[in-house]
């Protein structure tokens, strides 16, 4: 922006600059910031940002997040557990549907929970993980499939 259009050069022999008669224009004359929020600004807090200051709930100390691995998986789109087998063996049990089950270990693949959302196609299939929801473990079951808990 020019010089000549900045309000400074308007102000130029005007006392206060605009910044009035009495209160002069100090730097920070409430401080910087959020300070005073407990003090001389308070009200201001209390008014627009209830619940700003304090704590809520427990504090965990210690906390390891391996105790809450839980990585989850879905057996939607499609079974998404069919995704998982490799392609050749996936059309190999398909074509036959012979007497033995894919067997899918999902603790190799990084899971740990199986969700039930979506639908499982009706062929069984052997899973194997550390967590089942209510709702996988029966559509796997009515799909002809068992669910096998590993620790």
């Amino acid at each position: 922006m020019p010089t000549h259009l900045t309000k400074t050069r308007k102000h130029r022999g005007h006392v206060s600059a605009g910044h009035g008669r009495v209160g002069k224009h100090r730097k920070h004359p409430g401080g910087r910031g959020m300070a005073g929020g407990q003090h001389h600004h308070r009200t201001n807090l209390d008014k627009y940002h209830p619940g700003y200051f304090g704590k809520v709930g427990m504090r965990y100390f210690h906390r390891q997040t391996t105790h809450f691995w839980k990585p989850t998986i879905n057996l939607d789109k499609a079974s998404r557990l069919w995704s998982l087998i490799p392609a050749e063996k996936r059309d190999e049990y398909l074509e036959k549907k012979g007497d033995k089950a894919p067997v899918l270990d999902l603790l190799s693949l990084g899971y740990s929970k199986v969700l039930g959302k979506g639908r499982l196609p009706e062929v069984p299939i052997i899973v194997r993980a550390r967590y089942f929801s209510r709702d996988a473990e029966r559509k796997i079951k009515e799909a002809g499939g068992i669910v096998q808990l590993v620790a």
